[in-house]
């Protein structure tokens, strides 16, 4: 006799881990349904959640051309980014030189906001596509160097001393022993910038890009449909809340290959 669950029974079980982890997000909803609706806000203030999904769900071809450009603005920036920060992370560990030259430099860049970046940006690349991918750029840069950077400073002390007993040279200690144990710390960069670089990139279409999410936020915002700039706002969060669950799959599927 088959003890597999039903149909039914893997609905339920679904249902309740998704109430169980997903609860609060649902009670906000409903809050500010509730909220809406009892207050009589006009719709162009602030519309009510059902307005919003039912546009989404009713117009999603409106968002697909739209989404695709964020997609691959972030996607760009992102693989841009943490392979940038990862060479200047192994550029800094081969020279002393370079780690007093760039470190400081980068600290600065960090500590300045991305939104006051973007008109210094707009003026070195141009606007559209090329300042987006910048933008996102910069955002998943710096925390794939400061990840990187600290994993090949702490690397195992025994495995560093087997190295130094065989007279391997830096580039083999480098390439065999550092690499494959900073490949975690990589996989928590690219979790940790994953979602960011989408929501960099809306921001960025938002204020100099001509086509995306964010140009399309802009140009809802303009003309006063308030379902469709929201709508814009829930793909993009939609996507990025994907995009963090996928890159923490890739981590946990391959962070113990590397331990």
């Amino acid at each position: 006799m088959s003890t597999r669950p039903t149909a039914p029974r893997r609905a339920l079980r679904f249902a309740g881990l998704f109430l169980s982890r997903y609860w609060t997000v649902l009670a906000l909803l409903a809050a500010w349904e509730t909220w809406t609706r009892v207050q009589h806000l006009n719709q162009i203030v602030v519309p009510t959640p059902y307005a919003v999904f039912a546009y989404v769900l009713g117009d999603f071809g409106d968002y697909a051309p739209g989404l695709g450009h964020t997609l691959f603005h972030a996607a760009t920036g992102l693989v841009l980014g943490m392979a940038l920060g990862l060479c200047c992370a192994v550029a800094v560990w081969f020279s002393s030189l370079l780690s007093g030259l760039l470190t400081p430099l980068l600290l600065i860049m960090r500590s300045v906001p991305v939104i006051v970046m973007i008109p210094v940006i707009a003026r070195v690349v141009g606007f559209g596509a090329p300042a987006v991918a910048t933008v996102t750029t910069l955002v998943s840069f710096f925390p794939a160097f400061v990840l990187v950077a600290s994993g090949l400073r702490t690397a195992p002390a025994a495995m560093n001393n087997v190295f130094t007993v065989f007279g391997a040279s830096r580039s083999v200690r480098l390439r065999r022993l550092l690499l494959p144990h900073t490949v975690p710390m990589l996989l928590v960069a690219l979790r940790l910038t994953a979602p960011s670089t989408v929501l960099a990139a809306l921001l960025a279409e938002f204020l100099l890009g001509q086509d995306g999410l964010g140009s399309l936020f802009a140009d809802a915002v303009t003309f006063m449909a308030p379902e469709r700039a929201w709508g814009a706002a829930l793909v993009a969060t939609v996507v990025s809340v994907a995009g963090f669950m996928a890159a923490r799959g890739v981590e946990r599927r391959y962070t113990p290959r590397f331990r």
